[in-house]
């Protein structure tokens, strides 16, 4: 069977008015899985990244890290249909005032009472986004952002060689609505598997041509190499 490994980004710059760029510790969270791919002998066919700048950063991180013999026929694409859906849109529709980024400022000391607001505030929002009473608001709805990132990934190994390894650098929205997808899990449980998506974790699916199946999800030991606290992020 063929591998594919989907890895959510290094940590981004959340609070910040660009969100869409990673952090000093997200380029070092991607360089630790590019090094843990090293010393693996982990080689890949195919690389692909959602067009988001995040992913690409994390790629480039990531991958500088292996060997060129490792990459040396690897082909290159991105896909779109891999980018996480919109959740300042999602955060907005439900909590207008956070359109302000002064706004985020209670919410930002790791591990605090304002993390933990924050992350019921947005549980709200998502149920609101996927509920389905609301779909006209929304850029993408819950039931058009499924079936594009399903949509990627069937492209994805439809396009494949038998036995194939291939890495995918997307979101953590994306690769709990894949699992979600294998796993046949409700809606309801969306939320917390995306909440527990590590950045620059590596969730590792098998495929063959009638069936895909997830060997391992969320693994972040690279990270621990580090031995230090708040090497380990969510967001």
């Amino acid at each position: 069977m063929g591998q594919i490994y989907l890895v959510r980004h290094g940590q981004a710059s959340f609070g910040s008015a660009d969100y869409d760029q990673l952090s000093a510790l997200g380029t070092e969270q991607a360089r630790l899985l590019g090094q843990w791919f090293a010393n693996a002998r982990q080689g890949f066919h195919c690389v692909v990244t959602g067009a988001m700048r995040r992913h690409k950063q994390t790629a480039d991180a990531c991958l500088a890290q292996l060997p060129k013999m490792l990459l040396a026929d690897t082909d290159w694409q991105t896909d779109a249909g891999f980018d996480e859906f919109d959740h300042h849109e999602v955060l907005l529709k439900h909590h207008p005032e956070f359109a302000d980024p002064l706004a985020f400022q209670p919410f930002m000391v790791p591990g605090g009472e304002g993390e933990r607001a924050f992350r019921g505030i947005f549980e709200v929002a998502m149920a609101r986004w996927m509920g389905g009473a609301h779909d006209a608001e929304y850029g993408e709805s819950w039931p058009a952002f499924r079936a594009r990132c399903v949509a990627a990934l069937q492209r994805l190994t439809a396009q494949a060689a038998p036995g194939q390894n291939i890495v995918v650098f997307t979101s953590g929205g994306t690769i709990a609505t894949l699992c979600q997808h294998i796993l046949g899990l409700p809606d309801a449980q969306l939320f917390e598997l995306t909440a527990s998506l590590v950045n620059a974790s590596v969730t590792r699916l098998e495929y063959r041509s009638d069936k895909v199946g997830l060997s391992y999800l969320n693994n972040f030991a690279h990270l621990e190499w580090l031995g230090e606290a708040g090497a380990v992020t969510y967001r």
